[in-house]
């Protein structure tokens, strides 16, 4: 993981942070924060692996800031290793702040990506789910 004043990787994922997905502070609560990381992070690797990918784990994931309704979170991800059938990934979370042109980094973790055939088994990254 990077301790960065710019996002590092590939913007991946933009999102906005609804009151639905709010406590009655307005804190955006981190489980769907972690949800919006799974899925860029499995839409990066699954065009890494040319198919279907799961999430077989997580490390690491820092909540550094809160997440307030109205920001955008901007999310990003950094391809750190390609494995045989494995990826691991940096995703990191920005937030744009409501009426501000204030950009932090909220949260970050490492998300390991496995590749799966039409059967659900582990396969080649980058071969064809056959």
């Amino acid at each position: 993981m990077t301790d960065t004043t710019e996002p590092t990787g590939e913007l991946t994922l933009r999102t906005l942070a609804m009151p639905a997905d709010a406590n009655p502070s307005g804190d955006i609560f981190g489980g769907w924060v972690m949800a919006q990381m799974d899925l860029a992070a499995g839409m990066r690797a699954a065009e890494q692996a040319a198919g279907r990918v799961v999430t077989a784990g997580v490390k690491e994931i820092n909540f550094r800031l809160p997440v307030k309704v109205g920001d955008t979170l901007c999310i990003y991800t950094d391809l750190l290793n390609v494995g045989r059938t494995s990826m691991t990934l940096d995703v990191q979370v920005w937030a744009r702040r409501e009426h501000s042109a204030l950009r932090e980094k909220v949260t970050e973790a490492v998300f390991i990506m496995v590749a799966l055939d039409k059967d659900g088994r582990p396969r080649p990254v980058g071969q064809a789910a056959a």
